[in-house]
């Protein structure tokens, strides 16, 4: 009978597997074993100088199984290499739990609103909110406190006359909107600050000035078509939309007038968009 020692001595070597064979042992594709052996992730036991074929051994089992075991977890490519470089597994399935809470959230929030639609409460709504970037813009402006809403049509043409003064030119697409600086709404006394943007700052005059107003990453804006008296109803579903998708806002708010009393006969067809800089809240767990 053979000893165990010459049994372990006589030890048949390591065997290995194609690239095909270890693919289907492990139902993974060879594009998949290929992409990994490329980004350093997981490399083949062994490669033929002569061909360039890849082949495996049993004993890298246990690293590919942890591979496609993350990647059923959601984790990236780049994570699990991280963990293949001695980066705490548990760090980032802590991290990962967190996202998937954070996703699980935003996902009951957005049944929420759908099982509002469908109640009936927002299907025939004319209002319907959008979540957009506003890119850097040059403007002239004019600030101004007002008696009531109704006196943007005594200043914006005394603006008009003294940007043509100073040989302003409008932007294009025009972009003609007020900013709002009180903290809550008024009935007088409206600190506002009348703006339109420009091509190019010109010097300051006594009634205008020129400015580089910055780009805003996150703006829900919505659209609103009427009368200007009507504007509360647009407000009321923008801040409820808001506060009911996890937003908070972080600035004030610009009405931009896009149709109005210079180019539409009626008020019905005014149209005005109200945006509102706003971010996501971060929720802890």
């Amino acid at each position: 009978m053979m000893s165990r020692e010459n049994c372990y001595a006589e030890k048949s070597p390591q065997k290995l597997y194609k690239i095909g064979m270890f693919a289907q042992m492990n139902r993974v594709t060879i594009k998949a074993l290929r992409h990994y052996d490329d980004i350093g992730l997981f490399k083949p036991e062994y490669v033929d100088e002569m061909n360039g074929y890849r082949y495996y051994t049993s004993d890298q089992l246990p690293q590919l199984h942890s591979i496609l075991a993350l990647r059923e977890l959601g984790f990236s490519l780049e994570d699990i290499k991280k963990v293949s470089n001695g980066v705490s597994e548990k760090d980032l399935l802590i991290r990962k739990k967190c996202e998937l809470l954070h996703e699980m959230a935003d996902i009951q929030k957005q049944i929420a609103r759908v099982e509002g639609y469908l109640s009936g409460n927002c299907l025939n709504s004319d209002y319907r909110i959008v979540m957009k970037s506003i890119p850097e813009v040059i403007i002239a402006s004019m600030q101004v406190h007002m008696d009531g809403y109704e006196d943007l049509f005594n200043y914006m043409p005394a603006m008009g006359n003294e940007m043509e003064k100073a040989g302003c030119e409008c932007a294009i697409p025009e972009y003609c909107f007020t900013i709002y600086y009180d903290e809550e709404y008024r009935e007088s006394d409206i600190h506002a600050e009348i703006c339109e943007a420009v091509t190019e700052k010109k010097d300051d005059t006594e009634l205008i000035q020129f400015k580089v107003l910055p780009a805003v990453d996150l703006v829900a804006c919505v659209l609103h078509k009427g009368p200007y008296y009507t504007l509360p109803k647009a407000y009321e579903a923008i801040v409820q939309y808001i506060e009911e998708s996890g937003y908070e806002i972080i600035g004030y708010q610009r009405e931009s007038y896009i149709d109005g009393i210079w180019n539409k006969d009626t008020e019905d067809e005014w149209l005005t968009e109200i945006q509102f800089p706003v971010r996501k809240i971060e929720k802890s767990y």
